[in-house]
């Protein structure tokens, strides 16, 4: 994994952004849009250049949920759990996605890293329940039978 990490992608981005600690949120989402995750071999490289310690980068990263520290597929799928969601039946959704793409709770990225499938608490959608985004793309009204036709179009857009 580390060969496919460039430096020099990552002091681009430092430089776009600006080479200050008070910048630490927009450098580590800028780096993750790059590489869709938080490789750990990019942090002594951004604290040396910010000049600050790999702990106070770290417990940025970990702080905030919207930074991964491992690797995210090409398609992000987000099922709703919310109230709404689950009450509409939003768990054979989350089900279905996970027997298809050979996925479970604790794994949440298929090994070709295409798809990630996460739950979250809300995507504030609620009147349009079930929902689903993928790559922040609503999908609303959603079934385990339409999330079935999305995984198959994805996949056939990659062939």
């Amino acid at each position: 994994m580390q060969s496919s990490i460039q430096l020099s992608e990552v002091d681009e981005i430092i430089d776009k952004i600006g080479c200050e600690e008070k910048n630490i949120i927009s450098i580590l989402q800028g780096v993750q849009e790059h590489y869709r995750y938080l490789p750990k071999e990019v942090f002594p490289h951004i604290a040396k250049r910010i000049n600050v310690g790999e702990a106070r980068l770290f417990s940025v990263a970990t702080f905030y949920e919207n930074f991964s520290l491992e690797p995210k597929g090409k398609y992000v799928i987000k099922v709703c759990d919310g109230t709404a969601c689950h009450v509409r039946q939003s768990p054979p959704i989350l089900a279905r996605l996970r027997e298809e793409l050979g996925l479970s709770e604790t794994k949440k990225t298929t090994d070709d890293l295409m798809f990630t499938v996460e739950t979250v608490s809300c995507l504030g959608a609620c009147g349009l329940a079930p929902v689903i985004t993928v790559n922040d793309e609503v999908h609303a009204e959603m079934t385990p039978d339409k999330a079935s036709e999305i995984l198959k179009q994805l996949r056939e857009g990659n062939k």
